[in-house]
């Protein structure tokens, strides 16, 4: 059995669900895909549950729907890297997931390195490149990895090869964001960590039928294999799910996020990123870990619900004048 796998049992069940879904960000399509599960899930354990597409008058149709609580299914800007987290906390509606400083630092993948490099977690070279770089810039050691700064679900995301690669990778990169990172390229198993309340469920191995994992494999059925556990040696494997735990830990993760790592052949892990808000779609990582688990996915997203909170604690004091 799962060390996570004991339900505290369902304490918003009274409650008025929000679940928010879509928003303005490039992954607001896969957002709504989760979404819909969620509420399909909630509604199927007798939940008061009832879809909140984000606009810009957010805040107006939380309190006419009167939210008491919120099921954060949103990916991407706006919805997972800290604003509607922010939004939240003023309105003081408890809600899924990590808080504004922690979503704003997982998002940002240059500031989240930073801080792995401070906490000794391993993470790959880096570094970070301006519009309007010079060649010199762009001169560096291959392979590498060019990524936007903040974006998720592999956007904008090109591994270099090749010199002549380089360039237009980085204006790509640039088409979502005004920097980017250009990362090592790390070579081994794509690793995949699921975690729920701060413990690691497990780690499941992804290998694209071809090429990378890229936005299309991601979302597309049987364009990636998956492997679980992972197929890496006992002892790596247990030290993969304890750098995911770090990772999270010290970026202030709650809920239920998904640490993504590079094993390399010997036995060597590199975190590259955490996503505070995985996907909870038919094909998503999250769920598959939980399912192998024996967690169902009903239950793995009443337990996300159960945890939601307000991250601030606000005291009212009286000013003296």
């Amino acid at each position: 059995m799962s060390r996570a796998s004991v339900s505290p049992g369902g304490i918003y069940r009274r409650k008025r669900v929000g679940v928010l879904m879509g928003g303005p960000s490039t992954e607001s399509e896969i957002s709504r895909s989760t979404g819909r599960e969620v509420l399909r899930a909630l509604k199927g354990k007798g939940y008061r549950v009832f879809p909140i597409e984000v606009k810009r008058d957010l805040a107006v149709r939380l309190r006419r729907r009167r939210v008491d609580v919120v099921f954060n299914a949103m990916h991407g800007k706006i919805g997972e890297d800290g604003c509607v987290q922010g939004l939240l906390e003023v309105l003081r509606i408890p809600y899924t997931g990590s808080g504004v400083a922690a979503s704003a630092l997982s998002m940002n993948k240059v500031l989240a390195k930073e801080l792995f490099v401070r906490r000794g977690i391993p993470t790959p070279p880096y570094r970070l490149i301006h519009k309007g770089a010079g060649e010199r810039d762009l001169d560096l050691s291959l392979p590498v990895v060019v990524k936007p700064t903040s974006e998720g679900s592999t956007v904008g995301v090109t591994i270099v090869r090749r010199k002549m690669e380089m360039a237009p990778a980085v204006r790509k990169a640039f088409r979502f964001d005004p920097t980017c990172l250009v990362e090592r390229y790390i070579p081994g198993k794509e690793v995949a960590v699921g975690l729920l309340n701060g413990m690691a469920l497990g780690a499941i191995e992804i290998q694209p039928v071809k090429g990378f994992y890229d936005f299309r494999t991601k979302y597309t059925p049987g364009l990636a294999r998956h492997y679980y556990p992972a197929r890496l040696r006992k002892d790596v494997y247990r030290r993969t799910l304890r750098v995911a735990e770090q990772a999270s830990r010290a970026l202030g993760c709650e809920g239920a996020p998904r640490v993504d790592l590079r094993v390399t052949p010997g036995g060597k892990i590199y975190v590259l990123e955490v996503n505070t808000l995985p996907g909870l779609t038919p094909i998503s990582l999250l769920p598959e870990i939980a399912q192998k688990e024996n967690i169902s996915f009903p239950d793995l997203v009443e337990r996300i619900l159960d945890g939601a909170r307000l991250k601030v604690a606000v005291t009212e004091a009286r000013v003296r004048s």
